[in-house]
């Protein structure tokens, strides 16, 4: 039975990339924090960046909020569990609005996180070079599903006066205009390296962001926005797994291979009892490695392993008493040269290996592994050589995207997802991954007793037994 909880939230969406997501988002963030408003921030799908800003640059929470990843109770439940009346809860979209997965379907898009969590759009249209012919645009927005959950659109890239001439056009359409951004250097964000960005990259982030507040809020109704926030119908929280599944498999338009056994049904976090620490886990944490779902540390936590963070470029020892170290995602071709000089760090990883710690490595951490690693300016440098393998730039995204992962016998391991412009001459074959909607698949991941390396940014709990049989013990090699 499901329990209904008030939890005020919002959706930035827009049309297409690059229309002013971030900017507004950020900005309205900002602007929240000055008027004392709680907040919880959300990205739709699998961008883990924009919710690292928002944890290191503004301070305030930070999660994944994805349709690919979760079943949609499990959606309205980590959305309700970080947000709810005491918090608002500010969601980016990814891409554009109806964007879903293989490009052809709405599944795992902003539209389907808005559906699911009945949630009120606001679309941020960009006005640079286009007049009226944002209002057919809009319109279509409006048209393309009966439910399209958008209710305010926002103008960026648009003078004032453009902006009242289109304001009660747009507004016979049944949607609120919320503000006109006008094209200014405080609503641009500067460049991204491969397409990311990292806090630590610009060290005058946090006062372009005020500075960016500053100007919104002169353009943009903001308590209009947090009034429609607060409008939002209060959220179905609960049901049993079964029910969500039956949901997600209406959402599902292709069936995979074998799924692996349904997992018994955890207690809520509120409802569980503190958990002793069992396990420690050392978790890389500096500017060459940064990229980790937040949920997913959390569920470690919540599965009794203690967190505790290293850096591999400025640390010379390990912390005691591990069982397990986690590798994530980063940047380690900027930082290569430094990582190969800290000799002692690499003695460390590899004495870690012998004595049976498991290590649990994703991307750039995939690469920290390998006997060699080319940097950004073509050099090649020694790295922990626990892969028989040398890391090299492509100049081009290698493989992109959400990935379903299954091992050599057809069932289903964990759900990711890939984003590198770096390759291995081993990648891995142990298991298989298969992109949604679609025929392309490849061999990938090192998966032995001790170790799983590879690419994938995995999403634990998509399937939270098998990354607990690797960490607590048993052989995941798939064999």
């Amino acid at each position: 039975m499901k329990k209904e909880k008030n939890v005020p939230r919002i959706l930035f969406a827009a049309p297409a990339s690059g229309s002013g997501k971030t900017v507004v988002t950020c900005g309205v963030l900002e602007l929240l924090k000055r008027r004392k408003i709680s907040c919880v921030s959300y990205k739709c799908g699998p961008d883990y960046i924009d919710p690292m800003f928002h944890r290191y640059v503004l301070g305030i929470p930070g999660y994944n909020l994805d349709s690919f990843f979760l079943d949609p109770d499990e959606v309205r439940r980590l959305l309700a569990e970080k947000a709810g009346r005491q918090k608002m809860a500010v969601m980016e979209g990814a891409m554009g609005y109806y964007d879903g997965v293989a490009g052809s379907t709405s599944h795992a898009s902003a539209y389907e996180v808005a559906r699911i969590t009945d949630t009120p759009v606001v679309l941020i249209v960009d006005g640079k070079k286009s007049s009226l012919s944002l209002a057919a645009v809009i319109q279509g927005f409006l048209e393309y599903e009966k439910d399209s959950h958008i209710c305010g659109v926002i103008f960026n890239r648009t003078s004032s006066v453009m902006a009242e001439r289109l304001g009660p056009l747009v507004e016979r359409l049944g949607v609120r205009v919320y503000g006109a951004i006008p094209a200014c250097p405080e609503a641009e964000l500067e460049s991204r390296h491969l397409g990311l960005t990292l806090p630590g990259e610009q060290k005058r982030l946090q006062e372009n962001i005020k500075a960016l507040a500053d100007r919104l809020e002169s353009c943009l109704d903001v308590d209009g926005l947090v009034e429609l926030a607060k409008s939002a119908a209060l959220l179905p929280v609960g049901g049993s797994r079964q029910q969500g599944r039956e949901e997600q498999s209406r959402l599902e338009e292709q069936p995979g291979p074998e799924e692996k056994p349904e997992r018994k049904k955890q207690p809520e976090p509120e409802e569980q009892s503190k958990t002793k620490i069992i396990r420690r886990i050392a978790i890389a944490r500096d500017e060459a490695f940064c990229f980790y779902y937040q949920e997913n540390l959390e569920w470690l936590e919540r599965e009794g392993w203690e967190l505790i963070d290293f850096s591999p470029l400025h640390d010379s020892w390990l912390p005691c008493g591990l069982s397990a170290i986690l590798l994530g995602g980063g940047y380690p071709e900027l930082y290569a040269r430094e990582l190969s000089e800290n000799i002692s760090m690499l003695e460390e990883i590899r004495k870690a290996r012998r004595q049976g710690v498991k290590i649990l490595a994703e991307c750039g951490g995939f690469l920290y592994l390998h006997q060699k690693l080319e940097s950004m300016d073509g050099s090649v440098y020694p790295m922990t050589g626990l892969i028989e393998a040398e890391a090299y730039r492509t100049e081009k995204l290698s493989r992109f995207g959400y990935v379903v992962l299954y091992d050599r016998k057809g069932r289903r391991v964990a759900k990711g997802h890939e984003f590198h412009y770096w390759d291995s001459t081993c990648p891995g074959s142990c298991l298989k991954a298969v992109k949604p909607l679609s025929t392309r698949s490849w061999d990938c991941m090192h998966v032995e007793e001790r170790m799983i390396a590879g690419f994938p940014h995995l999403y634990y709990k998509s399937n939270p037994d098998w990354i607990l049989e690797f960490l607590e013990g048993g052989n995941n090699s798939g064999n």
